[in-house]
């Protein structure tokens, strides 16, 4: 980053809807595989949406054991089972790094909305002596840090984001620059969501979110499509170990790439729309460039916030355009939201590690259902088909409620 010392990633991990793991949901999406599909966890005969992306087998997954099911919401269980993939990809635990200098910050932007709305219904129905003691702590947002650090003992900085869907990025940004200025010398950061539930999904269709394309679930996410109706709601956890990169080649550990540019801003226009001029968007990618120190030109890859909502797609688009300029031209612009749906508080990192992945492979993973693209600010979206390009330097956006705005800059080494 701009100041400080370098960051870099040694680890990954994810639970989405296209996988339970990072090999797998990587493969699916560069196949272009959608998670989306009808609900059967709550009858949805209601509901103007009947449909998410939704996390799938997930009770197979062996690093949980009962007493994590018991005592927290799914969200918490999201990011335990991803942050567990991402710390043993690291090789952290075979190290002799000093834990006071390991820190956790994984974020969440609505945090344990179902085991919220169940114990609401108990305390109606049952009376408060019927509450679970485990209630506050097994759904507060910021004990997914907590339970992730008390299960590996990390006593380094503890913290969670939360900023509605930019809290994952803002976990990520915010972490890189604890080891850039030495508060630690390993984060481990991201978001977990699970809002799928019978309250999420009636808040999401009342605020007219959601696309309500029933009839077609994994056709409904569309990003730039000129027949998108709004976003499919998704669930699941991203997770990425930073380390500083002396420590990290010191140990011989495995790279990914370098966060080497965090930029964040706000819109201040309204709660839930984006301001029409982008000026938040252009804000945050100007920032995250500033901060990154390289040159417009060198960005070849942004997968985008791209959420597939009519207003929101095209505002990026155009603050993309405005801020690259006649460089726009050679960026591949992708919104892998068309696959998973959007993973509200946990997108940021979910998709971060997809950006990283593209470097790895040089292969950039398509936006699909993009028949009729909506592109007014001549962007090269990738659409439908995954493609090849050697890339060393890419960009990840993300946008959330209230206004508030994260991009990210990740590099090759």
């Amino acid at each position: 980053m701009a100041q400080g010392r370098r960051v870099v990633i040694t680890g990954l991990g994810s639970v989405c809807p296209v996988g339970n793991s990072v090999a797998e949901s990587w493969a699916n999406i560069k196949e272009g595989v959608s998670g989306a599909e009808l609900i059967s966890k709550f009858d949805t005969q209601n509901y103007s949406t009947k449909f998410g992306a939704t996390v799938k087998n997930f009770d197979s997954i062996e690093c949980l054991d009962k007493k994590d099911i018991r005592r927290t919401d799914l969200f918490i269980q999201f990011a335990l089972a991803a942050s567990f993939e991402a710390v043993n990809d690291s090789g952290l635990l075979s190290s002799d790094y000093d834990y006071e200098r390991i820190g956790v910050s994984v974020s969440s932007g609505i945090g344990g909305l179902e085991m919220i709305e169940e114990n609401a219904i108990i305390l109606k129905e049952k009376g408060p002596k019927r509450i679970s003691p485990f209630f506050v702590p097994g759904s507060i947002i910021n004990m997914a840090s907590g339970n992730i650090a008390i299960k590996y003992g990390f006593r380094g900085p503890n913290l969670s984001m939360v900023s509605a869907c930019s809290s994952a990025g803002h976990s990520i940004g915010l972490s890189a620059r604890s080891i850039a200025y030495g508060d630690a010398d390993v984060m481990i950061a991201g978001g977990a969501e699970a809002a799928m539930s019978p309250l999420g999904m009636a808040g999401f269709n009342a605020a007219k979110a959601l696309s309500t394309r029933n009839e077609s679930p994994k056709e409904a996410s569309r990003p730039w499509d000129k027949e998108r109706d709004g976003f499919v709601l998704g669930e699941g956890a991203g997770v990425l170990v930073l380390e500083e990169f002396e420590s990290a080649k010191k140990r011989s550990a495995k790279i990914y790439g370098e966060v080497i540019g965090f930029g964040q801003s706000g819109d201040a226009f309204h709660i839930t729309a984006p301001a029409e001029d982008g000026r938040g968007a252009k804000s945050a990618m100007k920032n995250a460039l500033k901060d990154s120190e390289v040159d417009a030109s060198e960005i070849g890859h942004i997968n985008a916030h791209g959420t597939s909502t009519p207003l929101g797609d095209i505002i990026e688009s155009q603050a993309i355009r405005e801020v690259f300029k006649n460089n726009a031209d050679d960026i591949l612009v992708t919104s892998t939201k068309s696959m998973t749906g959007h993973l509200l508080g946990a997108a940021g990192a979910v998709e971060s590690i997809y950006s990283i992945l593209a470097m790895q492979d040089s292969l950039i993973p398509p936006t699909i259902n993009l028949e009729n693209p909506d592109n007014e600010a001549g962007l090269n979206l990738v659409a439908n088909i995954a493609m090849d390009k050697k890339i060393t330097t890419v960009m990840n956006n993300t946008f959330g409620f209230g206004g508030t705005n994260v991009s990210l800059i990740f590099r090759k080494i």
